[in-house]
């Protein structure tokens, strides 16, 4: 019998885990049903050599196998952890094989070589580094054999590799921004059909999954303190044109609320004052935090990144200026959750989140990076809390290693305790 253990932790939950370095909970079947008497533990342990090789290789001459019939390929440029690759022993032998790739799992082997790092490292001088790739059957039959085709590495170098955690805990500062959608789509907050509607128990869908990230992302922000707007909505005295970008404490000099908790004051106490309007704009709020994680990069280090999440019940109606605006941040120390709430049709917001395609301006240039993320709240609607937390921000810390890998930032270093 096999064995499997699929192991699933959002890294925004690893720093429960490296703070107590050992973790033990019960084996659950389903929440609250225990399987047994059965734990499971979970160790964490400082990796010490975050260097990582990268490879660029090609062939030549190759046995007739070769996919696409090119027996001269070039290999895209790839990169492996030194630990995952040799251990970190320099002088550790590996084999390496070239085998013809079948879609059905029976690749056909067309030959094999022994080298190690420090081999490969003399690419370093200038010129590639051969090796005769030998298949041992043919060698055996054929004593005029003399390979099967010539691998080159045309070069090998070593990178730094750092990864979220080193980022976070040598004092990256994580910046939680949220816009709240108060467009009249939504419906009277009066109304039980409304979105904005208050339920006995004081909630509706917008502050659920407020809740459900902002409790979690909140643990990387030492002071607390979050910037949060609202959008859509004509404000008091005069409820004139709508505001698509507005303080959701009414103070635009100083829109910061004290905590998820604060964010959530400042909606309850705000939200019978408005009159939800439209359109449904985001580009104001986007560029907004934009500019804010723009003036961030003038200290040239990875001390800041930004994080907006929006909350929506709706389609984009400045969509080409959101896509803009998208793309500009993509150079900026950014990323963008947005999550849908209600039953509405979010092919827009799909569109957005870069993962099947690649996001252009109106005048054609690509984003930088895939900075968006897109998750309908009706997914989670009965999923425990935390569900919808692990979801959206699955892909930030990817995106935040990301961003500064691109800027050639390495983390800060972190700061020494003062000494009496």
């Amino acid at each position: 019998m096999a064995l499997i253990l699929i192991l699933s932790v959002s890294p925004f939950r690893w720093r429960t885990i490296v703070s107590s370095k050992t973790l033990s909970r019960p084996l659950q079947l389903k929440k609250g049903k225990p399987a047994g008497k059965g734990t499971i533990t979970i160790t964490a342990e400082e990796i010490k050599d975050n260097r990582a090789i990268v490879l660029e290789m090609e062939a030549k001459n190759l046995d007739k196998k070769v996919v696409k019939n090119n027996l001269n390929p070039t290999w895209k440029k790839f990169t492996v952890p030194l630990q995952t690759f040799c251990c970190s022993d320099l002088e550790r032998p590996l084999k390496v094989d070239c085998s013809d790739y079948d879609s059905d799992g029976s690749h056909d082997l067309i030959g094999s070589f022994i080298t190690k790092v420090s081999e490969l490292q003399k690419t370093a001088h200038g010129s590639p580094v051969q090796f005769d790739c030998i298949h041992p059957e043919k060698q055996k039959k054929k004593k005029s054999y003399k390979n099967s085709g010539v691998v080159s590495v045309k070069s090998c170098k070593m990178e730094a590799q750092y990864s979220f955690l080193d980022y976070v805990m040598g004092g990256c500062q994580i910046n939680f921004t949220v816009g709240i959608d108060f467009t009249g789509s939504n419906g009277d907050p009066r109304s039980p059909n409304s979105l904005h509607y208050m339920s006995p128990d004081g909630l509706n869908q917008y502050l659920s999954a407020l809740w459900s990230v902002g409790q979690v992302v909140q643990d990387y922000d030492t002071d607390k303190l979050f910037p949060a707007f609202g959008f859509g909505a004509k404000l008091p005295p005069d409820y004139q044109a709508a505001h698509h970008e507005f303080a959701l404490n009414f103070n635009p000099t100083s829109p910061y609320c004290q905590g998820i908790q604060g964010i959530i004051e400042a909606y309850r106490s705000v939200l019978p004052q408005l009159r939800l309007s439209g359109p449904t704009n985001f580009s104001p709020i986007i560029s907004h935090v934009g500019s804010i994680a723009a003036s961030s990069m003038q200290s040239n280090t990875a001390s800041q990144y930004f994080v907006l999440l929006i909350l929506t019940d709706g389609e984009i109606t400045d969509f080409d200026q959101t896509r803009d605006a998208i793309v500009r941040a993509s150079r900026l120390p950014m990323s963008i959750i947005i999550v849908g709430v209600g039953p509405a049709d979010f092919k827009a917001m799909e569109l957005l989140d870069g993962d099947d395609g690649v996001l252009r301006s109106t005048v054609g240039e690509t984003v930088a990076r895939d900075i968006v993320q897109f998750v309908p709240y009706r997914q989670f609607k009965d999923a425990p809390q935390t569900a919808l937390a692990q979801s959206v921000l699955a892909e930030v810390p990817n995106q935040l290693v990301s961003y500064f890998k691109m800027r050639g930032l390495e983390p800060p270093k972190p700061k020494a305790a003062p000494t009496s």
